[in-house]
């Protein structure tokens, strides 16, 4: 959503259907990252976790078109900017040469930018569709939501535990 933008918002569905549809182009993103970011990954078990969330991501794209449903919409998006620029980010990351350790820690920081902006994304969003009377839309984003609060406790694990202390010792 840009300072000017030529977008209106007369009502709350509006504005929830802006938003989903941000949220649903940032995980169409998402997808196409996250295989980069495992294959980039030299830790088994960041690769893993990373593997792991495409998966799941895949199942909140699925989820994201049954709210679309709901709200009686298609399913489309608009570009993400934020996603956009968060995407380019980590394919400097993922572009980087250097010690691998080092690498595994800066694509956790990579991933953790994405991973709290969708848990402000998912968070404004069921909270719209909560306000719009829309409790099995709310349902399925809050799905979604805790599935984002976990996969950022996942990297926080892997950066606390051992992949930050390895790439210290370089």
């Amino acid at each position: 959503m840009g300072l000017f933008t030529s977008t209106e918002f007369n009502d709350l569905d509006a504005l929830f259907v802006d938003q989903l549809e941000d949220v649903y182009d940032a995980e169409q993103r998402l997808t196409k990252a996250l295989p980069q970011m495992a294959d980039k990954a030299s830790d088994p078990e960041l690769k893993k976790a990373f593997q792991e969330h495409l998966k799941e991501t895949e199942g909140q794209i699925r989820r994201l078109e049954q709210v679309f449903k709901i709200f009686g919409k298609d399913a489309k998006g608009k570009t993400c900017e934020a996603m956009k620029g968060l995407v380019k980010e980590g394919e400097e990351v993922i572009s980087a040469k250097g010690d691998a350790h080092v690498i595994d820690a800066a694509l956790i920081c990579a991933a953790q930018r994405v991973e709290h902006y969708e848990i402000a994304a998912y968070g404004c969003i069921r909270n719209l569709a909560q306000r719009l009377g829309q409790p099995q839309a709310a349902e399925l984003l809050q799905q979604t939501l805790d599935e984002e609060g976990d996969a950022d406790k996942i990297l926080t694990n892997l950066a606390e535990s051992f992949i930050n202390r390895e790439a210290a010792r370089t």
